[in-house]
């Protein structure tokens, strides 16, 4: 059985402040086992590592300011969403689908204003999210003496699909993908195309245990112990396609 549960008393994060003492000083009780996967957005890792920008000291390049007359959008703000990407795939209905220097593709380049510290003040994404996630398991395991599974997310929207749904943007100590290709189903077929992105499904079933409006950045989640690893593993960055296999670009 899967269990899902938001931790409260997660302060304001600020630069330099330590996500694993703010954790663990969160957790309840009973605290952590080995088989749990601790999902925290990527937010309070951003404000963590120092990755906001103040808009008023971005000054905007010619092609920021044709975007943002384009797209009605802040000069300032599409100027940072360009330094985070390496390509813009796509401007149009004041979006810009991006590329991102992690190789994400996604709205914006995942610049954010939404819970920003300040109202001129944008979180952009983590730098290396898979080392961050390591980082965060790494001082949970010094002040726990257990080594959960660390999973750092973002919501995404979806081709063709309303909504968003979170999604792994970086993890530690868990089997992001399981390979169902070569295996059976119930019924003996031989299964050619299954391939389950486990990171994701935890990253959403977390999304699902916390409001958006409830200042809930971390989650808990039990019995995905057939996923969570002894070793960091590959991280999130298994879970991006590369350009040659992607039919849509």
């Amino acid at each position: 059985m899967l269990t899902a549960q938001a931790l409260p008393g997660i302060p304001e994060v600020r630069a330099g402040d330590d996500l694993g003492a703010l954790i663990s000083a969160a957790l309840p009780s009973g605290g952590l086992s080995a088989d749990d996967v601790v999902v925290v957005a990527h937010k309070i890792v951003s404000k963590a590592e120092g990755r906001t920008r103040a808009l008023a000291a971005v000054a905007p390049g010619e092609r920021a300011l044709e975007l943002a007359t384009k797209l009605d959008k802040d000069p300032r703000h599409v100027q940072v969403i360009l330094e985070e990407s390496r390509e813009i795939r796509r401007a149009q209905r004041g979006v810009l689908i991006c590329v991102t220097h992690h190789g994400f593709v996604c709205a914006n380049a995942g610049v954010d204003a939404s819970n920003a510290p300040g109202s001129e003040v944008v979180v952009l994404l983590p730098r290396e999210p898979d080392r961050s996630a390591r980082a965060i398991r790494a001082a949970l395991r010094e002040r726990t003496g257990i080594a959960p599974a660390v999973l750092i997310t973002d919501s995404f929207g979806r081709a063709w699909r309303h909504g968003q749904c979170d999604v792994a943007l970086g993890c530690a100590g868990l089997a992001p993908l399981e390979d169902w290709r070569g295996r059976t189903d119930a019924r003996g077929r031989e299964l050619h195309a299954t391939w389950i992105a486990t990171a994701d499904q935890l990253a959403a079933a977390a999304d699902l245990a916390r409001t958006k409006d409830g200042m809930q950045p971390v989650v808990v989640i039990g019995g995905a112990g057939r996923y969570v690893t002894a070793h960091d593993g590959p991280g999130a960055a298994a879970l991006i396609r590369p350009r040659a296999e992607d039919l849509f670009r």
